[in-house]
C-alpha cells in the first residue's frame, strides 16, 4: 500500500471508529473498498474485457452494494451525537424515563459508561450498594467512574455512613477539599485528634471559604475538644481574617469574624463601602492614637477602626500608591508598629506593580515584616527595573525554598552574581537549570555559552501505522473524539487527561500525534508539552491551518513563528475558543477591535457573527498584529504585549530610560501577559 493510500486509509478508520462501528475488521475492509473504488471499478471493467473469465458476476455488484456506505457514515455520526446530546440533557432536566428510552440505542457506543453514570446518577439515593458497586467495579478507563465515586463517598459522608466511607476512598484517584473534610470527620468520630491539626493547616493556607462540611471541624478546632486548648486560636483568626481581606473576600471575613465574640469587627457594608470608595472611608474614620498598655488597653471599637482603615488603605494603593501614602502620613500613628511595617510591605508592592519609583523605598520602610511569596517577587521586579543588582540579590535569597527553586529566580538571581562581579557563582547557578528547554532556561544556556538545551532528546515524529490505530483503538481515544466532536470540551479534556494521566514520553507523543491527525489542536499542544525528557517540538509548537495563513502573514510582512507563537498563547488554535470577556476565534480579537479592523481594510459586509469564520479571523488579526507592531518601534515584544493587554499598557509599562527586553517582559504587571 502506498503512503498516501495508507494515510487516507487511517483517517477513514479513524472517523468510522469516532461513529461507533462494531467490527474494527469489517469496518476497515469496508473503508478501503469505497476509498479504493475508482480504481476497482477500472480494474474490474478492463479485466472484465479482456480477461472475462477470471472474474465472477459478483465482483461487480459488490462495489455498488458497498459505495453507499460512504453515504451512511456521516448520518450514523450525526444519529449518534443527537441520541448523546438529548441523553445529556435528559440527565440535567432528570428525566430518567427520556434518558432510559435513549440509552438503548447508545449500548455499542465508546460513550456509553456516560450515559450508565447518568442514569445511576439519577437513582444514587435511592440505588442499593451492590448496583453501585457494579458500576464502580467496570473496567473501563473513564474518569466518569471516578466521578461517580467522589459524589457516591460525599452522600456516605453526608449520612455518616462510616465504615463504607473507609473502605471506598482509599480507592479514590482524585479528591478534592470537600471529600478531604469528610475523611477528616471519618478519624474525628474515630477520636483520632491529629484531624483538627490538618484542618487547621488547610485553613490558614486558604483565602477562600472552605465547603460547609468542614465547619464542624473548624468548631471542634476552635473549642477544645480533645485537647487542653483550642487548636485554631484568636491569632489564628486574625492572621486569616487579615489574609482574607488582602483578597478582598468580604464573605469570608465575615465568616470569620463569627468565632471572635470579644472582638469588634466592621460591617459587611462598611468593608464594601471601603472596597468601591476607601478615599470617602478613610475621611469618615476618626480615633486616637494607639495606645496598649496594661492600664490602657486599646479598645474594641478602636480595633474596628483600624482594621477598615487598613482595607480602605490597602484599596487606596492599589488606586494610588501616591494618595494611600498621603492618607498614611496623618493615619500612621493610630497603628502599632507591626502593623506600620504590614502597611509598607503592600504600599511597596501596589508601587511596584505601578512601576513606581518609590517602591524599594516604601518596602524598605517594611522592615522585618514577613512578605508573601508575591509581595518578595515585585520587590525583585522593582530592584530589577532600577537596576540595582544588590537588592536583587538578596531578595532572591531570601525567597523560600520553594520560591528559589524556580528557574525564574534562579536566573536573575545568577544576573545578580554576575553584575556584582562573582563570576564564578554566576556560571554555576546559570548551569544547573542551562539544559530546560524554557524562556530562562534559553537565557541561562546563552549566557554561558551553551547551545539551549542541548541534552535533550528529540523524537522521532514518524510513528508506525500500527502505533497509531492502538492509539486511535483506545477507547478513551474514541470517547474524547466523539466529545470534542459535539463540542462537549470542558468532558473532553477531562476524559483525556484521565486517559494519559500515566502515560511516559512516548505514550504522550504518540496521543499528542492522534489528537493533530484528529484535529484537537488544544490536546496536541497541551499533551506534547508534558514531556520530561523525550521532546517533539513539532506538536509541543503545533501549527495548524498554514495554507490558510500564509497569505496573510506574507501580505503584511509579520514572521511566522511570532504569529503562530501569539495563537497558541491566545486560544490553543480552538476555533471556537471565546473568552470571558469577549474575545473570540482562533487569534482571540475582541469584536471592537475586528470591526475597527474590518474598517480598515474595507472589508465589506463584515458582522459581528464573521469573527468566527476562520479566514476572516486571521484577516483582521494579522492586521492588527501589523498595526501594533508599527505603533510600536517594530518590537515583537512591545507588540505582543500591546496584542494582549492593549497598546497604551504596553506604551505605559516602558520606563523612562533604556530597558532591556527580559526586564520589561519581567516587570508587566499582568500575569497572563508577562506568560507571552
Amino acid at each position: 500500500m502506498n503512503a498516501p493510500v495508507a494515510q487516507l486509509d487511517r483517517v477513514l478508520v479513524s472517523e468510522a471508529k469516532g461513529r461507533g462501528f462494531d467490527s474494527r475488521r469489517a469496518r476497515h475492509d469496508t473503508l478501503w473498498m469505497i476509498y479504493k473504488m475508482p480504481s476497482m471499478l477500472f480494474t474490474l471493467t478492463f479485466s472484465a474485457q479482456y480477461f472475462p473469465l477470471r472474474f465472477p458476476r459478483w465482483a461487480f455488484i459488490l462495489p455498488a452494494l458497498i459505495f453507499p456506505t460512504l453515504f451512511l457514515l456521516p448520518v450514523a455520526s450525526a444519529n449518534q451525537d443527537a441520541d448523546f446530546l438529548a441523553a445529556r440533557e435528559a440527565f440535567r432536566v432528570g428525566d430518567a424515563v427520556r434518558l432510559d428510552r435513549i440509552a438503548a440505542r447508545l449500548k455499542p457506543s465508546p460513550l456509553e459508561p456516560y450515559i450508565a453514570y447518568y442514569q445511576l446518577r439519577l437513582r444514587l439515593t435511592t440505588a442499593n450498594h451492590a448496583t453501585i458497586h457494579k458500576f464502580l467495579s467496570r473496567t473501563d478507563d473513564t474518569q466518569i467512574i471516578n466521578q461517580l465515586r467522589m459524589e457516591w463517598l460525599k452522600l456516605l459522608g453526608q449520612n455518616q455512613q462510616w465504615e463504607t466511607f473507609a473502605t471506598e476512598y482509599p480507592k479514590l484517584s482524585e479528591s478534592d477539599t470537600e471529600l478531604a473534610c469528610y475523611a477528616w470527620q471519618m478519624r474525628l468520630a474515630q477520636q483520632d485528634f491529629t484531624a483538627l491539626n490538618a484542618v487547621r493547616d488547610l485553613w490558614l493556607s486558604s483565602s477562600k471559604e472552605l465547603p460547609e462540611n468542614c465547619a464542624p471541624l473548624l468548631n471542634a478546632a476552635r473549642s477544645n475538644v480533645g485537647q487542653t486548648s483550642g487548636v485554631i486560636t484568636d491569632a489564628d483568626v486574625m492572621t486569616h481574617l487579615r489574609r482574607a481581606l488582602e483578597s478582598s473576600n468580604i464573605p469570608l471575613a465575615m465568616q470569620l469574624t463569627e468565632t471572635l465574640p470579644a472582638q469588634q469587627i466592621p460591617t459587611a457594608t462598611a468593608l464594601r463601602n471601603a472596597m468601591r470608595n476607601p478615599a470617602h472611608t478613610l475621611a469618615q474614620i476618626t480615633f486616637s492614637p494607639y495606645t496598649s498598655t496594661p492600664a490602657m488597653p486599646n479598645s474594641d471599637m478602636q480595633n474596628s477602626q483600624r482594621i477598615l482603615a487598613m482595607f480602605a488603605l490597602q484599596h487606596l494603593a492599589k488606586q494610588s500608591p501616591q494618595l494611600a501614602a498621603d492618607k498614611w502620613t496623618n493615619l500612621s500613628s493610630h497603628f502599632p508598629a507591626d502593623e506600620q511595617r504590614y502597611f509598607y510591605s503592600w504600599l511597596g508592592y501596589e508601587a511596584a506593580r505601578k512601576h513606581d519609583e518609590r517602591a524599594l523605598e516604601w518596602y524598605r520602610a517594611a522592615g522585618d515584616s514577613a512578605l508573601t511569596g508575591s509581595q518578595i517577587a515585585w520587590r525583585t521586579r522593582a530592584a530589577l527595573r532600577a537596576q540595582d543588582w544588590q537588592e536583587v540579590l538578596l531578595n532572591t535569597s531570601n525567597m523560600s525554598p520553594a520560591q528559589q527553586q524556580e528557574t525564574v529566580w534562579k536566573y536573575w538571581k545568577a544576573r545578580a552574581l554576575r553584575a556584582l562581579g562573582q563570576t564564578a557563582d554566576a556560571e554555576i547557578l546559570f548551569s544547573e537549570f542551562s539544559d530546560k528547554f524554557d524562556f530562562y532556561g534559553q537565557l541561562a544556556a546563552e549566557e554561558i555559552g551553551r547551545v539551549p538545551a542541548v541534552n535533550m532528546i528529540f523524537a522521532d515524529v514518524n510513528f508506525s501505522s500500527a502505533e497509531v490505530e492502538a492509539m486511535r483503538a483506545l477507547p478513551g481515544i474514541q470517547r474524547v473524539v466523539a466529545l470534542y466532536r459535539m463540542d462537549l470540551r470542558t468532558e473532553a479534556a477531562k476524559e483525556w487527561t484521565w486517559m494519559t494521566r500515566s502515560f511516559d514520553d512516548k505514550k504522550l507523543l504518540l496521543a499528542a500525534e492522534v489528537a493533530r491527525l484528529h484535529k484537537m489542536h488544544d490536546h496536541v499542544i497541551n499533551t506534547a508539552d508534558r514531556t520530561v525528557h523525550q521532546h517533539n517540538f513539532s506538536l509541543r509548537f503545533h501549527a495548524p491551518y498554514r495554507p490558510n495563513m500564509q497569505q496573510h502573514i506574507h501580505s503584511y510582512g509579520l514572521e511566522e513563528a511570532w504569529v503562530y507563537g501569539l495563537m497558541r498563547q491566545e486560544s490553543r488554535f480552538v476555533s471556537r475558543a471565546k473568552s470571558t470577556v469577549g474575545a473570540a476565534g482562533v487569534m482571540q480579537i475582541m469584536p471592537a477591535t475586528a470591526r475597527w479592523a474590518a474598517q480598515k481594510i474595507g472589508m465589506k459586509n463584515y458582522r459581528t457573527a464573521s469573527i468566527h469564520e476562520i479566514d476572516t479571523n486571521f484577516k483582521l488579526g494579522t492586521y492588527y498584529m501589523k498595526s501594533m507592531l508599527s505603533s510600536l518601534d517594530d518590537s515583537p515584544v512591545l507588540a505582543s504585549a500591546a496584542y494582549n493587554a492593549g497598546p497604551n499598557r504596553a506604551r505605559k509599562w516602558r520606563a523612562k530610560h533604556t530597558l532591556e527586553g527580559a526586564i520589561y517582559i519581567e516587570t508587566i504587571p499582568f500575569d497572563e501577559t508577562r506568560q507571552y
